[in-house]
């Protein structure tokens, strides 16, 4: 694995993950990805990946897509050991430090992965291989004149919802108003195949832990609003 993640030409154009930034990946970030990628990461490739392989055993699995530093994401993972999870971001620190805390923690239940989270989806992810897909806090492209930017539109759900399984569940949360109605009026347009598991808004599930950014925020009056639908 390099610290480079290639960008496909397509992707600059359309759809993706993520807002590139560098970061500053300190020592230890980089010495976990480099002692732990071998037993933790999982490479893209351009073919399907056999998820009960990557994990050692059959058990539920779950997408997060953008885990930033992965401290959220190393909860959640404890919190439901029964389940398994397969982490993607691009931000090098946040690969780095999410190693180091499954090492440090002894967390055998993600496997990570630094690569653009369309793609992997797109060749990577059987369909209906997956219980359930998180998606937490994306870049939010607040801005009108952003909001083809945004990752929660219409073609990438369509590119999601056949890797979830009958039953499986994708949550999605954002601290921008604007984008959660966005979310909501789009996770709504699928009603053959999404119900709303509330009227509009879900209260947060106890599985997911208020991170110190999203506190902050609450303290000056900021909202936060998540959304849980289930695959019919």
């Amino acid at each position: 694995m390099t610290n480079e993640t290639m960008i496909p030409e397509e992707h600059r154009r359309g759809i993706k993950s993520f807002v590139l930034r560098q970061g500053h990946m300190t020592a230890a970030q980089q010495k976990a990805i480099d002692d732990y990628w071998a037993t933790v990461g999982v490479d893209f490739q351009a073919a399907p990946l056999d998820l009960n392989a990557a994990f050692g055993r059959d058990n539920p699995k779950v997408l997060e897509i953008g885990f930033g530093m992965g401290t959220a994401t190393a909860e959640i993972a404890q919190r439901l050991p029964e389940k398994d999870f397969l982490a993607i971001d691009v931000h090098g620190p946040g690969v780095g430090n999410l190693c180091k805390l499954i090492a440090e923690q002894n967390i055998n239940n993600i496997r990570v992965m630094r690569h653009d989270a369309v793609e992997v989806v797109e060749h990577m992810l059987p369909d209906g291989s997956l219980n359930g897909i998180h998606i937490f806090f994306p870049d939010p492209w607040h801005k009108k004149r952003h909001n083809k930017r945004r990752l929660i539109q219409v073609p990438f759900v369509q590119k999601l919802l056949p890797k979830l399984a009958t039953g499986g569940y994708i949550h999605l949360a954002t601290d921008w108003e604007k984008y959660a109605v966005q979310m909501l009026e789009v996770l709504q347009s699928f009603p053959d195949t999404l119900q709303n598991t509330a009227t509009d808004y879900a209260p947060t599930p106890d599985y997911r832990p208020e991170t110190k950014f999203e506190a902050r925020g609450k303290r000056l009056g900021h909202g936060v609003w998540d959304l849980v639908f289930i695959k019919k």
